[in-house]
């Protein structure tokens, strides 16, 4: 399957993409979720950088009543086995060839960066620490690590010091603070390098938390 996408560029159309950045979207959301988002980042002092953000597929959400909308993975009721392992795969496979689409567009692998929220974010976690080529970095916002458990046995050695940022927000009522502080020390317990940063938000973005998103991609893109 070939996922629909936006494509935003930061910087002059005329001059080479230099880095791609895939933002994987939320539950029940789109790829235009982010778009303010990619256009406020401020990436235009690395060169031209081309935002990809994907559509994930329709499906029927258990815990939604079994309402069709856009999801990375089925999500049962809340517990220690909450997603469907078997659709969390296959967007890994989706994320893969998103990945693979922009090395055949010339951007090396070492320069594309994964960027999720909340589903999203645990998709970009789950995909991007198993991907077996060396990626930039990883952004997960209000979201967590699933099967945290087994990811020190299916990390991809050529990521196991990639660089994460890692945001939520202190008043999330939907992933609850702890489920981020525990894929956080899960991470760090991996030695994974993690800058954590969190905001007096609930499950949203801020203005200040995109202006860190901002300057932690321009380092890890330069």
């Amino acid at each position: 399957m070939t996922l629909e996408s936006i494509e935003l560029l930061s910087g002059r159309e005329d001059a080479p993409v230099r880095a791609s950045l895939i933002v994987l979207h939320g539950l029940g959301a789109d790829g235009g979720d982010f778009v303010p988002v990619c256009r406020r980042l401020g990436l235009e002092s690395v060169g031209p950088v081309r935002c990809v953000l994907p559509h994930a597929p329709e499906r029927p959400v258990t815990r939604n009543g079994g309402y069709l909308m856009r999801a990375w993975f089925d999500l049962y009721a809340p517990g220690a086995d909450q997603e469907n392992m078997d659709d969390v795969r296959a967007s890994q496979v989706l994320i893969d060839g998103l990945i693979d689409r922009e090395i055949t567009r010339g951007i090396p692998a070492s320069r594309i960066a994964l960027m999720g929220f909340s589903q999203g974010c645990a998709m970009a976690l789950y995909a991007g620490l198993r991907h077996p080529q060396r990626l930039a970095g990883i952004v997960a916002l209000s979201g967590y690590l699933p099967r945290a458990g087994v990811l020190a046995a299916e990390a991809s050695l050529a990521n196991r010091d990639l660089p994460v940022f890692m945001a939520h927000g202190r008043h999330d009522s939907v992933v609850l603070p702890e489920r981020a502080d525990s894929a956080r020390r899960a991470l760090e317990a991996l030695g994974q390098p993690l800058e954590w940063r969190d905001y007096p938000i609930d499950h949203e973005v801020s203005i200040p938390e995109i202006a860190d998103i901002g300057r932690w991609l321009q380092r890890v893109l330069a």
